[in-house]
């Protein structure tokens, strides 16, 4: 599949995670590297010279809880929207995004694949597949605490809540996240063709070989020095310098920034071992399937 414009015409056709639909969820927890995954597409679709904005990614890639689309199905506020409400309107608004182009659009969501109110977080009908981005919760806590504006113990419960559902703000409405465990669950515990996994860890130890085997699974014909540009471009490092010089209009009013620290086990130096056997003792299934106990827990 040529990647000379954003017609990524064939995609649903060799992606059948259903028959009709044209939507690639990009998935992830909160805190995960879902805005990291973004700007790689970004900036390997449009192939510029200069790395694509970070407040530009929405030429690519579009959110489903994106507060506008709410407010024009609700004639009310993002922030006057509870739950349930939102929860009505979601399959109608990912229908919207479907119909807004014939062809592939790839769509943040931080939902887990599970129902709310009585209605699935996911329109099946408008999706073509999904690329669901795992991280060590062991990090994702600091990360989320650090977005939050919340203490780590407040997160880490927080993570291990069944059925957890943020409120809704300026930025996004509510969504059902679940617990860590329900999440990872909901999108990977069964196998698909149409789905493709990634963990965090390996978009930063081996970023040509993980986001090689997206453009793959995409079955985007991209070649090698374009994917070495898109990684460079979406490089943490670009990213955190576009926040500092021009802000970033996801960044949460409870955090200085949105882009922390970009790495990989942060948590050996920040957590205490009771804290690690809290986040252990509650996702030790799912953090095995991803290698994530550590060594003594």
């Amino acid at each position: 599949m040529a990647l000379g414009s954003l017609r990524v015409v064939s995609l649903c056709a060799k992606i059948t995670m259903v028959s009709m639909g044209n939507l690639i969820w990009l998935a992830s927890y909160p805190k995960s590297g879902n805005t990291w995954m973004r700007a790689f597409l970004t900036n390997l679709m449009t192939n510029a010279e200069r790395p694509a904005g970070i407040n530009e990614l929405g030429t690519v890639t579009v959110g489903d809880s994106e507060p506008r689309r709410y407010e024009h199905l609700s004639g009310k506020k993002a922030s006057e929207l509870e739950a349930v409400a939102v929860a009505t309107l979601r399959l109608q608004v990912q229908a919207q995004i479907a119909a807004e182009s014939p062809y592939t659009r790839f769509v943040k969501i931080h939902s887990a694949m599970m129902q709310t109110a009585g209605q699935p977080c996911v329109n099946m009908q408008v999706t073509a597949g999904a690329i669901y981005i795992v991280r060590n919760p062991l990090d994702v806590v600091l990360s989320f605490s650090h977005h939050l504006g919340s203490s780590v113990d407040d997160v880490i419960g927080l993570m291990a809540r069944n059925n957890a559902v943020t409120d809704s703000t300026p930025i996004a409405v509510s969504e059902l996240i679940g617990s860590w465990t329900q999440h990872v669950a909901s999108w990977t515990a069964k196998h698909n063709p149409a789905l493709h996994v990634v963990r965090y860890e390996d978009m930063l130890q081996s970023p040509q070989s993980a986001f090689g085997n997206v453009a793959k699974f995409l079955q985007l014909d991209a070649p090698r020095a374009r994917i070495e540009r898109a990684v460079r471009h979406a490089s943490f490092k670009v990213l955190r310098n576009q926040e500092k010089w021009n802000g970033f209009q996801e960044r949460s009013e409870h955090a200085d920034h949105f882009f922390r620290s970009g790495t990989a086990g942060g948590w050996r130096k920040e957590l205490t071992p009771d804290q690690v056997r809290a986040i252990v003792s509650v996702h030790s299934e799912q953090m095995a399937r991803f290698g994530y106990v550590p060594e003594g827990y």
